[in-house]
């Protein structure tokens, strides 16, 4: 295994100041929080359900209390606009409530069979491991973290090594709630030493992880190899599907944002905008004004809608995509530091172009005319990925019919909605393995053991 640095300086996106430096968690330090953990878990699954139950609502409600304080640490180590960062920071909030409520309603069941009576029971795993990604570093932490605790678990989470202060901030908000100590833990470090260790652990009994298909094929090989249970959230290139017959001027205005927000830093984000080619002129015409009005600037200030990107690596990516000159639409961004570029919307490109078929994770979209509702679906599903995207169109048959035909995981109609803690997100084909948030979220982190109890005398 590498060698890792002691420390990791933490950057702010947009000023390229160093605002924190964080100790790396070392593999001897992992095996010992496993060794914690597994001791802290055994303890909180054999507390009564209401007192877990209360303890997640307390630490719902520590979290609420510090709402700002965690938002402004996103901003400065994430770039996100503030008005983001505080969705998200109340994101964990309703997540943890959400996830409380299930704890008394994780029940198994009675399965009529004869000669007795048969029960199943759902058990938790033991020691779950998060490994959270850079672009949204607070509510995905929690997508995997508050279900897991609600059923039984304890949590190593191990954060971006660009992204860590929210959940080290978390980790102290959850003690100041009153859960009890190594339950949950945060462990710093680089992905190829922290996260590796973590994922070959044998007292590891899951691995939840948020990131690239090509990071997430190199953990579900490695845990197959010890059995361990893996969900994956990894890469997307979703479409954003719009139909001669929808609201022509609506969709156009939606569209800047569903593949701005968070810089085009988001998995879902409807990078590939395909529209039916007699309204094409029309939604491009349009679509201009719309993207050049977005705000792009300091993201600590509230009239902002987009700023940096994390790092100057991803920069470098998303501009060799981009070739001086090729834009059909550019809007602005700041000079000086920071990781910024322009929205950006590409046109008349091939369908084979890596702007096509890469997850570029930039604000770089590409305009596709099609011809029909047949012709759509081919380009929609024509991505080795499956997350999520939306469709546009008056026509509630051909909704239904084209949601369908989609090969994604979240779709929207009329609208670019894909997260909401209450409802399952993840995605088909390269976009990951499994399912996160909605109702059978704990579920996830339980085995069912199955009793039968003989009534024969």
């Amino acid at each position: 295994m590498p060698d890792q640095p002691h420390a990791h300086q933490i950057l702010n996106p947009a000023t390229e100041e160093v605002v924190a430096t964080v100790p790396a968690t070392s593999a001897a330090e992992v095996d010992a929080a496993v060794v914690r953990a597994a001791a802290a878990q055994r303890r909180w699954s054999q507390a009564a359900p209401a007192d877990r139950a209360r303890l997640l609502r307390r630490f719902a409600a520590t979290v609420d209390g510090h709402l700002e304080e965690l938002a402004r640490l996103e901003v400065e180590e994430a770039g996100h606009t503030l008005g983001n960062a505080r969705w998200e920071a109340g994101n964990v909030r309703d997540l943890l409530d959400y996830a409380a409520g299930g704890v008394e309603r994780l029940t198994g069941r009675q399965i009529p069979v004869a000669g007795g009576l048969d029960i199943t029971l759902l058990e938790p795993l033991g020691v779950v491991g998060v490994i959270a990604p850079w672009n949204f570093p607070m509510p995905i932490a929690a997508w995997g973290t508050a279900p897991a605790l609600a059923a039984g678990n304890a949590v190593l989470l191990k954060p971006a090594e660009t992204t860590p202060l929210t959940a080290l901030r978390l980790a102290e908000l959850a003690l100041e709630a009153g859960l009890p100590e190594h339950l949950f833990q945060v462990l710093p470090g680089a992905g190829g030493v922290t996260g590796q260790a973590l994922v070959d652990h044998p007292g590891v009994a899951k691995i939840v992880f948020t990131g690239s298909t090509r990071v997430g094929k190199e953990i579900m090989a490695r845990g197959a190899r010890q059995m361990k249970r893996v969900t994956l959230e990894l890469g997307g290139k979703s479409p954003n599907i719009v139909f001669a017959d929808a609201d022509i001027e609506r969709a156009a205005a939606e569209a800047p944002m569903a593949y701005l927000d968070n810089a085009g830093q988001d998995c879902c984000a409807r990078t590939r905008i395909l529209v039916q080619r007699t309204a094409y002129d029309r939604f491009l015409e349009l679509l201009a004004p719309a993207v050049r009005s977005v705000v792009v600037g300091d993201p600590s200030d509230e009239k902002t809608q987009m700023g940096p990107l994390i790092s100057r690596a991803q920069l470098e990516r998303v501009r060799g995509y981009v070739p001086e000159g090729r834009a059909a639409v550019r809007g602005s961004a700041p000079d000086g530091p920071g990781f910024w570029f322009p929205p950006t919307v590409l046109t008349d490109v091939a369908a084979d172009d890596p702007a096509v078929t890469e997850e570029i994770f930039g604000p770089v979209a590409v305009v596709i005319p099609f011809d029909d509702e047949a012709d759509a679906i081919r380009l929609a599903n024509d991505t080795e990925y499956g997350l999520s995207g939306s469709l546009w169109t008056r026509d509630l048959g051909r909704a239904l019919r084209v949601s369908r035909a989609v090969a994604a995981g979240n779709l929207s109609v009329n609208s670019h909605s894909s997260v909401r803690y209450s409802t399952p997100f993840g995605g088909y084909k390269q976009s990951g393995v499994g399912r996160e948030l909605g109702p059978d979220a704990l579920t996830a982190f339980t085995e069912t053991k199955n009793i039968f109890i003989s009534t024969e005398a």
